[in-house]
């Protein structure tokens, strides 16, 4: 998908503050964070939105959170994150590309808005 921000920066056309990548997953830094601590996470497989994934793509949900899991404790967040995934316009998805940003570094509230 040659017009996705994040495809672009799968791709490394665009840079990134990169804290994680596999095979499958890309972790780097919210450039407008809203916590002390915001990293998006993203499959390097374009899918748009959580209702997008099939039988073929729901496994990258999985590795998508081992990876959160690795780079939390290695931050040493242990005493908390929040994760969050936003889908469709409703949702407050403005980024069509699976993601799901982990928050922390901060107490965060209940509900967040």
């Amino acid at each position: 998908m040659s017009e996705c921000i994040f495809c672009k920066i799968v791709n490394k056309e665009i840079p990134s503050d990169i804290v994680y990548e596999d095979e499958n997953v890309l972790a780097f830094k919210d450039l407008n964070p809203v916590a002390p601590t915001h990293i998006l996470f993203i499959p390097k497989k374009h899918i748009p939105t959580l209702l997008d994934l099939d039988s073929e793509t729901q496994h990258l949900v999985g590795e998508i959170h081992r990876a959160v899991v690795y780079v939390a404790k290695e931050l040493g967040l242990e005493k908390g994150f929040r994760l969050v995934g936003n889908c469709n316009e409703h949702g407050g998805q403005e980024v069509f590309h699976i993601h799901y940003h982990l928050l922390a570094g901060r107490e965060l509230q209940w509900p967040p808005g």
